[in-house]
């Protein structure tokens, strides 16, 4: 299977929609190789802004931009953008409701390498706590092409997480991306992995795992983290009654809390998140590193049995 990094998508995207809109602008934080903003850098000069390691004065720069009319792309590593730029976020960017989108990659432990101090686990968690912040997490090329195409067309600040290595090429040319609905990638009726990122790969091959042990389960992309499609997750409680949330984030604060709550006030059934449990990263491989914090398909194969077992126990 072709394996594409979204942060390579992301920049072809940029580079595309540059000719199509031309109010475009993109600011990068002298990261442009890596986030891939270059691209776009090559085809428009005069529409492209290296602030240099100066993350919070990018997002004052792009709030300007945007209250001057244009549509500003910012981008940086997540954890510099989230966390080094909050405060210019929150007051510059999502209370006076900007049109600018952030768009952050390396995010999650498959940055590798570069360890805890590189490794965003947390940024979905404060985006999705700004009032009025859209927040998405494409899971392949494809993916990420239309969701920063619907990020576009948002009015209003988007937080977009993109990550470093290539990931598995699930969509075709033809995928309908629509902001807020989940996509259900293959049906089923025992339980539903909903799952986010490089995440919703791993949860199809553990769904074929746990498909030839005999068991049908159901798997949602959940691309959009805010607004949440809660009308989906509830669909799957009902007609599968046990659900895995699977994201490269920290449990607290990202897909799982998010879907928690909404089961919470709406259907509640029992449910396992999978994702990094309150702890930092550390240097390694991608794959070493996914292994360690379990987030293979092995690992999401096993949560399913635990919500599966707690349903059986619950019909007792």
């Amino acid at each position: 299977m072709e394996k594409i990094a979204t942060r390579e998508a992301y920049g072809r995207a940029l580079a595309a929609l540059g000719e199509e809109q031309p109010a475009l602008v993109v600011l990068d934080a002298d990261l442009s190789k890596s986030t891939k903003t270059a691209i776009f850098q090559r085809k428009f000069p005069e529409r492209f802004f290296n602030c240099g390691v100066a993350e919070q004065n990018m997002m004052g720069v792009a709030a300007g931009l945007a209250a001057s009319g244009k549509i500003p792309f910012c981008s940086t590593f997540a954890v510099f953008a989230t966390g080094r730029a909050f405060d210019q976020i929150r007051q510059s960017i999502a209370y006076p409701r900007l049109n600018v989108k952030i768009a952050a990659s390396h995010a999650g432990i498959t940055v590798g390498e570069d360890g805890a101090s590189h490794q965003a686990l947390e940024d979905l968690a404060l985006m999705r706590a700004l009032p009025g912040m859209t927040v998405l997490v494409p899971a392949d090329a494809v993916e990420t092409e239309k969701a920063v195409r619907a990020a576009l067309e948002v009015d209003g600040p988007v937080y977009l997480r993109l990550g470093r290595a290539p990931v598995p090429v699930l969509h075709g040319p033809d995928f309908i991306f629509r902001l807020g609905e989940a996509v259900c990638l293959r049906e089923g009726k025992d339980a539903t992995i909903i799952a986010t990122g490089i995440m919703v790969s791993q949860a199809l091959e553990a769904a074929q795992m746990l498909a030839d042990e005999g068991l049908d389960v159901r798997v949602l992309d959940m691309h959009t983290i805010k607004p949440l499609d809660v009308a989906a997750v509830v669909r799957a409680a009902l007609e599968t009654g046990a659900i895995v949330t699977a994201e490269e984030h920290s449990i607290i604060g990202g897909l799982g809390s998010a879907v928690a709550e909404a089961l919470g006030e709406e259907c509640p059934v029992p449910m396992k998140r999978v994702g990094i449990k309150d702890v930092f990263g550390e240097s390694g491989r991608p794959e070493e590193l996914l292994e360690k914090y379990g987030l293979t398909p092995y690992h999401l194969a096993e949560a399913v049995k635990e919500v599966l077992a707690r349903k059986q126990a619950a019909c007792r």
